[in-house]
């Protein structure tokens, strides 16, 4: 982790940026990195991976220390609830980093959690751990990945107990790639035509500078697609494999390609859905999609109906920055692609998506007995800090899996914004949603809360729905999911079909798996709800626990 320079456009000046880089094993004194986001580090399914990370930022101020100190003022509409009177944030220090593989099957001493943060100046929070602690310095972990995942994209970024939003905003995030060999039978797009797009939004100062306004304002309001504002990408007439993450702290973003009407009988092309979050899924063919912070999504798009000089532009309509309800600066118009090289190989080698033999998944169904566990989305009032359940983050995890178990989770969002939920460790499967009603259920909730908090006490949540409950959306539906999109004033059910935790060594490093009991987090993806602290706690146990 490296503070640098970096330019978003050229019609700005360099900005401070904050980004990850890799050691070069061709010529040590030259690591690896653009400055801005990091290197995409590409593994091969159930080879494990072993990275050392070293905290190399300036140990402050930090770039947007202001924050910090509004934080540390008790600013109510930055503040997470206080717990036993601990400090919201680390005390003498203002800089702190860890890092987290998203969407990893990952042991919990390497998952990256908030508290296991470390500083430049070898300053530990309360959980840090490492592997091998004789070859550290006090700026170092030692992390092993299991890359136990199916075909997917991954990626990684900064966790950093109160600061995630700050450091990912910074540029503290890259790619993470499992890949498997037997993917090459498939016919898909690959080399210089399988394009990973990295979709965020920044604001910027007269001088180029990267400015945090989401003090201010919900969102930010340039688009930035791998570092780059408004760019584009010249391409052929041929098929490409396109691999999207929405790496905004806040902003979701409803997404269609649209090409001139003059040169495509249609405005908006079409395209094949072919993955999601977890991997390959059925391909389905869509004109559009929705997709919020952390959420990945893998399409194959043909150029080859378009003539030369044709321009398609990626634009963003009908999404404000917090669904569906929200304000923030409006951004319609992305990046565009340009059809101006010519056509190499002698021709498409690609299989034409409705073609494509992907990998079924297999639909995990509920049996008699699921567990079902309920996670509330509770805020007592406007400007209030969000919690799961009316718990701060910090309270001690109270909720027990059983190792090897299935279980339904059920998100229970009473407020008027969609929320993107990650839980570490798994990926799911989205059952159904069902509305509710919010106003009547946020009453009874809250009469629960300030009642002391009896289970038998607890609102029953089948009181308040008022409809049958819906599939899930059609890119969701067959789908393997790490992140899942909670909508407003309904309930959002999950199916996670096995808490199984990496237990064996990893990489033949002693005590690199997991031992039981093994606490995980889940949280909002909008990290400055994690923040401000719409994140808790679980925690996987045997029968003898």
């Amino acid at each position: 982790m490296r503070q640098h320079e970096w330019c978003f456009h050229r019609d700005l000046g360099p900005a401070k940026v904050w980004g990850y880089w890799a050691k070069n094993p061709n010529d040590p004194g030259k690591p690896l990195g653009m400055g801005y986001l990091g290197p995409t580090i590409a593994a091969t399914r159930d080879h494990p991976t072993v990275v050392k990370y070293r905290n190399e930022l300036p140990a402050g101020p930090h770039m947007f220390q202001f924050v910090l100190d509004r934080i540390r003022k008790g600013d109510p509409q930055l503040t997470p609830p206080p717990y036993h009177g601990m400090p919201p944030l680390p005390p003498n220090i203002n800089v702190w980093n860890v890092v987290h593989q998203h969407g990893g099957f990952t042991p919990p001493q390497s998952d990256g959690m908030p508290l296991q943060w470390f500083s430049p100046k070898g300053v530990r929070g309360p959980s840090y751990t490492t592997l091998d602690p004789g070859k550290v310095a006090p700026n170092e972990a030692i992390y092993a990945y299991t890359n136990h995942e199916r075909s997917a994209m991954l990626w990684y970024h900064d966790h950093a107990m109160g600061i995630t939003s700050l450091n990912v905003y910074a540029g503290l995030a890259g790619l993470w790639r499992v890949g498997d060999p037997a993917d090459e039978r498939l016919g898909l797009p690959g080399g210089e035509f399988e394009v990973p797009l990295i979709l965020q939004d920044r604001t910027f100062d007269e001088d180029g500078s990267l400015a945090y306004t989401m003090t201010q304002v919900e969102g930010a309001d340039t688009p930035v697609v791998n570092g780059k504002a408004y760019p584009f990408l010249a391409v052929q007439p041929r098929r490409y494999r396109l691999r999207f993450l929405n790496g905004s702290n806040e902003r979701f973003w409803r997404l269609r390609f649209q090409a001139d009407r003059t040169v495509v009988p249609e405005e908006n092309l079409p395209f094949w859905l072919i993955g999601t979050d977890g991997g390959f899924r059925r391909p389905l063919q869509m004109l559009n999609f929705l997709i919020s912070p952390a959420e990945r999504y893998d399409l194959v798009i043909d150029f080859g109906r378009l003539p030369m000089g044709a321009k398609v532009t990626l634009t963003n309509y009908n999404a404000p920055v917090h669904f569906p309800d929200g304000g923030g600066p409006e951004i319609s118009e992305i990046m565009q692609f340009r059809v101006t090289e010519q056509l190499t190989g002698g021709g498409d080698p690609t299989t034409p998506p409705k073609e494509l033999a992907l990998p079924p998944v297999e639909l995990v169904r509920p049996k008699p007995g699921t567990r079902r566990r309920e996670w509330v989305v509770y805020q007592k009032g406007i400007f209030e800090s969000m919690t799961f359940n009316g718990l701060p983050f910090m309270a001690p995890s109270e909720d027990f899996v059983k190792a090897g178990s299935s279980e339904i989770w059920e998100y229970i969002n009473p407020n008027h914004d969609a929320h993107p939920m990650h839980v570490h460790l798994v990926n799911f499967q989205v059952l159904n949603r069902q509305p509710i009603d919010a106003t009547a259920y946020q009453a009874a909730f809250q009469k629960w809360l300030d009642g002391g908090r009896r289970p038998a006490d607890r609102p029953v949540l089948d009181r308040y729905v008022t409809g049958p409950p819906s599939p899930p959306d059609p890119d969701e539906a067959h789908s393997w999911k790490d992140t899942v999109r909670v909508y407003p004033e309904s309930v959002t059910r999950i199916i996670i079909d096995e808490f199984d935790p990496p237990t064996a060594r990893i990489a033949s490093i002693p005590a690199s798996g997991a031992e039981l009991p093994a606490t995980y987090v889940h949280h909002c993806h909008i990290l400055e709800h994690e923040d401000d602290d719409l994140m808790r706690p679980w925690t996987i146990v045997t029968d003898h626990d």
